[in-house]
C-alpha cells in the first residue's frame, strides 16, 4: 500500500493512530521529462528546493534534479526509475499516432502502476479530455466516458485501468485533467502553433473548423501549479480533478484578436476546414491523425474546473493575462 503521507515535506504525518516523524524532504519523480507541463512543474520543484527526478528517454539536467534515462514501455526500467519515490507524476507524451497509443499507453500505465506499488509511491496521472467524446455543455469530473475517437478509446481504457486499481485499494492515485493548453515555451500547444507562432512572424494565424465558438484553454503554468497543489493535498487523492482553467473562454476569433494586440500586429487569420485538413492529411501524418479530433472544434468546448477552484481558491489565470505572458515570450524569442 502507498504511504499515508501525501508528501514527506511535512514535519509529521498520521499513520494509523501513531504520529510519526518523517524526513524533511521527499522524492518526486516526473515521468516524461522535457514536455511543456513537466518543464513547468520542474521549475516549481526547483524553486522550492525539493529533490526531484526527471525520467525520459534522454532527460536533460534541470535545477539540480536527478536524471534517469528509461523506456517506460519496459517494466524493469520503469520500476528502477520510480524506486525511492514518494510521489510520481506521469506526464508522458507519445507520438500522435493511434497505433503507437494502442500499443504503448496500456503498457506504460500498467508498468507505472506496478512500479508505484513496489515503491509505495503515489501516482498523479496528467490526462486530457478525449475519453469524454462530444459533450453538450461543460465538461466536469462527473462527465461520463463516451469516446467518439480511436484516441479517446485509448484514453478511456488507461484512465479506467488506473481508477480500477484505486477502487480496489491497490494504489493511491489521482487523475488530473487539462483542456487544450497554451503557454510560454509550449510549442506543441495548438494555439501556440496556429496563433502565436505565425502572428509573431508577421503571418496569418489559423483556427480549426469554426472560430466563432468558445474554446477553453488551460494555461500550462496553471496546469503545473495544479498538479503540484493536488499532490501535496491529502484530501485530493483517489479522485479525478480538472486543473485550473479560466472560465468564460473566448471564441477563436477573440483569442486571435487578443494575441494580435499583444504582439502589435493585425488580427489576420484563416479557418482550416474539414475538407482542407483531410486533403492536407494525405501529405502530413500529424494532420491526418488530428482529423478525428475536429469534433472538439466545431462546437463549444467548455472545460469546467469549479471543483479545483472551490477546494484551493484558484480559478486559473485570466485569458488576458495568459495571452500577454505568452506573447511576451514570443517577443523575446524573435528579438
Amino acid at each position: 500500500m502507498a504511504h499515508a503521507c501525501a508528501s514527506k515535506t511535512e514535519s509529521f504525518c498520521e499513520l494509523g493512530n501513531q504520529r510519526i516523524g518523517v524526513q524533511a524532504m521527499a522524492m518526486t519523480t516526473i515521468l516524461g521529462a522535457g514536455g511543456a507541463i513537466s518543464n513547468e512543474l520542474a521549475k516549481i520543484l526547483a524553486a522550492r528546493r525539493m529533490p526531484f527526478r526527471l525520467v525520459g528517454r534522454n532527460p536533460k539536467p534541470f535545477g539540480g534534479a536527478e536524471v534517469s534515462a528509461a523506456d517506460l514501455s519496459d517494466q524493469e526500467q520503469t520500476i528502477k526509475a520510480v524506486a525511492g519515490s514518494t510521489v510520481v507524476h506521469l506526464l508522458v507524451g507519445l507520438k500522435y499516432d493511434v497505433r503507437v497509443w494502442r500499443e504503448l499507453w496500456p503498457r506504460i500505465m500498467a508498468n507505472t502502476i506496478e512500479a508505484c506499488k513496489r515503491a509505495q509511491a503515489r501516482l498523479v496521472f496528467f490526462d486530457n479530455v478525449y475519453m469524454y467524446g462530444r459533450v453538450q455543455g461543460p465538461m466536469t469530473e462527473e462527465t461520463p466516458y463516451a469516446p467518439c475517437s480511436k484516441k479517446g478509446e485509448v484514453r478511456a481504457q488507461i484512465a479506467t485501468m488506473l481508477m480500477k486499481e484505486v477502487k480496489a485499494g491497490a494504489a493511491t492515485a489521482m487523475i488530473a485533467r487539462s483542456g487544450d493548453f497554451y503557454g510560454p515555451d509550449t510549442r506543441n500547444g495548438v494555439p501556440n502553433l496556429l496563433v502565436f507562432e505565425p502572428l509573431a512572424r508577421g503571418k496569418k494565424a489559423s483556427w480549426l473548423v469554426d472560430a466563432r465558438v468558445p474554446h477553453s484553454l488551460t494555461f500550462t503554468p496553471d496546469a503545473a501549479r495544479g498538479v503540484d497543489t493536488l499532490a501535496n493535498s491529502e484530501s485530493a487523492w483517489n479522485q479525478v480533478w480538472h486543473l485550473p482553467t479560466a472560465a468564460e473562454p473566448p471564441t477563436g476569433e477573440q483569442f486571435i484578436a487578443m494575441a494580435a494586440k499583444e504582439l502589435g500586429v493585425a488580427p489576420r487569420y484563416r479557418v482550416l476546414g474539414r475538407t482542407m485538413l483531410r486533403v492536407a492529411g494525405w501529405f502530413d501524418p500529424l494532420v491526418r491523425e488530428s482529423h478525428e479530433m475536429l469534433y472538439q472544434s466545431d462546437s463549444p468546448y467548455l472545460f469546467d474546473s469549479t471543483k479545483f477552484a472551490k477546494a484551493f481558491g484558484f480559478a486559473g489565470t485570466s485569458y488576458a493575462d495568459g495571452v500577454r505572458i505568452v506573447a511576451e515570450s514570443y517577443k523575446k524569442r524573435t528579438a
